[in-house]
C-alpha cells in the first residue's frame, strides 16, 4: 500500500511569497502518495498560485525543498527506501 499525506502543516517566517508558496505546497500535496508529492516541482506552486513576481520566485524553492525533506526523513525513520 502506498503512503498517502492525509495531514500536512507548516511553520514559516517571512515574507508574503514564502507563506504562500508553502500553503500552497501544502494544498498540492494532501492527498498525494509520498512518490507523487516527491515530484512536486517549484513551477508547479508558482503555477497553482497563477504566478508571483520575478523577485520573489525564489521562494518557491522553499516549500518545495521542506517538503522534499520531510518525505526523505519519513523514508529514514521508517526505514524504507526512498522512491526515485
Amino acid at each position: 500500500m502506498k503512503d498517502v499525506i492525509q495531514d500536512i502543516s507548516f511553520l514559516v517566517y517571512g515574507c508574503a511569497g514564502a507563506i504562500a508558496t508553502s500553503s500552497m505546497t501544502t494544498v498540492l500535496a494532501k492527498g498525494k502518495t509520498l512518490e507523487e508529492a516527491q515530484n512536486l516541482r517549484e513551477d508547479d506552486i508558482v503555477k497553482a498560485l497563477g504566478g508571483l513576481p520575478e523577485n520573489k520566485k525564489y521562494c518557491s524553492n522553499l516549500g518545495v525543498t521542506a517538503l522534499k525533506n520531510a518525505i526523505e526523513d519519513y523514508y529514514k525513520r521508517n526505514n524504507q527506501q526512498k522512491v526515485k
